[in-house]
């Protein structure tokens, strides 16, 4: 993976470079998963952060967990969350998820808070399960969504061991939580490319 490749994948369409990895263990809460289900997606979950030396724990002793995720068969569901808009800070989102696509609807939205370091704080992960996400095995689906919510990637981006590599690289401790500056990609490929075999 290029420098270019990775400015691209946190160049948001503004213009704007932003990218920020975790400044805190992640604590998960998952709504909407079947019970049977739960497990084998908290391990891989584990397993991808452990990956990316990233610590995940059972609560975040300020907000008890901080990376929500919430999986549907229709956007519609949302509307039984409690106080949504409060949780989101946005209005009518379930109607703009299912208008997005030009009607086909969104398969999934993310929110990211931040930690006044810039790091991220929180993430709220929506996912639309249906087409190829319905299908997914409960592991593959926890590494897709924890390698969608490990950095602020401005892009969809696929599970792959380059997008693997670079989270790595991204959580090397030697490196800021967050960075604005487009120069920022030039190290995450230098480190790719030392942890290159």
């Amino acid at each position: 993976m290029t420098a270019d490749e990775i400015e691209h994948l946190f160049t948001c369409p503004d213009g704007r470079f932003s990218c920020a990895r975790w400044g805190r263990p992640v604590a998960p809460v998952i709504f909407g998963m079947a019970d049977e289900s739960l497990d084998i997606f908290r391990a891989a979950m584990r397993a991808g952060f452990a990956h990316a030396g990233h610590p995940m724990v059972e609560t975040d002793p300020e907000m008890g967990a901080n990376l929500m995720l919430f999986f549907m068969r229709d956007w519609s569901e949302l509307d039984a969350v409690p106080d949504l808009e409060a949780l989101t800070g946005q209005a009518g989102l379930p109607a703009r998820l299912a208008a997005a696509g030009g009607g086909s609807g969104a398969y999934q939205y993310r929110i990211f808070r931040f930690d006044p370091d810039g790091g991220i704080r929180a993430c709220l992960g929506f996912l639309r399960l249906s087409g190829a996400l319905a299908e997914a095995h409960p592991a593959q689906l926890a590494e897709t969504v924890m390698m969608r919510s490990a950095l602020t990637f401005a892009r969809d981006v696929r599970v792959s061991p380059q997008l693997a590599a670079l989270i790595r690289a991204a959580y090397d401790p030697v490196l800021p939580v967050a960075s604005s500056d487009p120069s920022h990609a030039l190290r995450l490929a230098a480190r790719m490319a030392a942890a290159a075999p």
